[in-house]
């Protein structure tokens, strides 16, 4: 398996953990800063084991990363891992436009033969 296929394991990965809504709002709180399991785990009505098994779910995908600090291990969110998503996504949203301006194109330029 060549590089290619890690790349689309690794965006599977990535996607599927971000499918879950308690994932994207763990993503949502780091990308304002590190945080301990205890301190993700406060706005959830669930266990911090409920919260932990989120955070290893993430943490598989590459999306975040832990630390050691003393007895904490904050979590921290990969910055570069969310760009890689960015990125597959941005070739098909810049793919999908240059379409809809030829487009465009095409139409201006038939309205301009109707007014001739």
């Amino acid at each position: 398996m060549g590089n290619g296929a890690d790349q689309e394991k690794h965006l599977d990965r990535a996607f599927l953990a971000l499918a879950d809504p308690v994932r994207r709002a763990l993503i949502a709180r780091l990308s304002r800063g590190p945080a301990t399991v205890n301190e993700l785990a406060e706005p959830f009505a669930m266990s911090k084991q409920g919260v932990s098994k989120h955070i290893q779910v993430l943490e598989a995908a590459g999306l975040i990363t832990r630390s050691r600090n003393a007895q904490q291990r904050p979590c921290h969110l990969d910055p570069a891992a969310l760009e890689a998503l960015t990125a597959w996504i941005d070739t098909y949203r810049l793919e999908a436009e240059r379409q809809f301006r030829r487009l465009d194109s095409l139409m201006e330029t038939m309205k301009q033969g109707e007014k001739k």
